[in-house]
């Protein structure tokens, strides 16, 4: 049996068929978003119909979907409430997507996926009670109590790149002045570098490796940055007290030069507790397709998608 999973980004699309729980196709698209919503979700209608010829080819039509998106989503009515970097706003993604392909169709959101994928297959597996926070362009988390992810009342959960740690600081998307996400982020890294060092525009890797350099500047931003993080995972601690912290995102590749100064800078902060385990994630960027198509089988297995 195989189910199909796509895990829609603000730049890529990424898309998998999976066979008994082991991706057997893989593919990445752009999304191309400034084309317009509409094309958007064309883009991803076409991304799954290619899914369904390769499983197809394989010797079986899949028997279900799983489709995650970022942003705000309604996981009960299937919609898209606000994915901004999509231009999608109130889009019906499930039924679209399930009427198109005449299959099943379970829709959640890529950062919570991403958490299910992690406590099933990588460094969330054995922790009932645990966080996975990717840090990439934004920064989010995905909240697992009792190995299931907590979307809250509105299904606003886990919007820890928007916990304010510097009041009165720059300017969030959000519209908010001080956002762990203004600091933290791989996108804030590098632009308060470039702002910083009045030169071209580089890569939060780029500023990494300029810290390690010696580079003063960058490694003013880099330690800022790990500093506004661990600021936003205290409080996170200090409200759940979870098991565990999955830190995922192409920062936590950084490795030695960024989970160790940030589970020192953690412990600092939690002066009445010990700090939880802080370990990097195990999937990657297969997290939130490998959640989606877990979502899909337990849609079939008749369990919460």
């Amino acid at each position: 049996m195989s189910v199909i999973a796509l895990d829609v980004g603000g730049t890529h699309i990424k898309g998998a068929v999976v066979e008994n729980g082991e991706p057997v196709e893989t593919e990445q698209w752009h999304t191309r978003a400034e084309r317009g919503p509409d094309a958007v979700l064309d883009t991803v209608l076409r991304c799954a119909d290619e899914l369904v010829t390769r499983a197809v080819r394989r010797g079986a039509k899949p028997a279900a979907a799983g489709v995650v998106v970022p942003g705000l989503v309604d996981e009960a009515s299937g919609t898209a409430v606000l994915a901004a970097n999509l231009g999608w706003r109130e889009l019906p993604v499930r039924r679209r997507v399930a009427e198109h392909l005449d299959l099943p169709v379970a829709f959640g959101h890529d950062v919570r996926a991403g958490g299910v994928a992690e406590a099933r297959l990588g460094a969330g597996r054995g922790c009932a009670d645990f966080a996975f926070v990717p840090v990439g362009t934004g920064i989010a988390a995905a909240l697992m109590l009792g190995g299931r992810p907590f979307a809250g009342d509105r299904g606003f959960a886990g919007e820890l790149g928007h916990l304010v740690v510097r009041p009165g600081g720059d300017r969030c998307a959000c519209g908010n002045r001080g956002c762990l996400e203004t600091i933290a982020s791989a996108s804030a890294i590098a632009r308060r570098y470039a702002l910083a060092s009045g030169g071209p525009a580089v890569s939060a890797k780029d500023v990494r490796a300029r810290a390690e350099a010696g580079e003063r500047s960058a490694g003013r931003i880099w330690t800022e940055a790990v500093e506004a993080l661990a600021d936003g995972l205290a409080a996170l601690t200090a409200l759940l007290d979870p098991g565990r912290l999955v830190i995922g995102g192409g920062l936590a590749e950084a490795g030695e030069a960024f989970l160790p100064p940030l589970r020192t800078a953690l412990a600092e902060r939690l002066t009445f507790r010990p700090a939880p385990l802080l370990v990097a994630a195990e999937l990657g960027h297969r997290a939130g397709s490998l959640g989606a198509a877990l979502l899909a089988q337990d849609l079939l297995d008749g369990g919460a998608a």
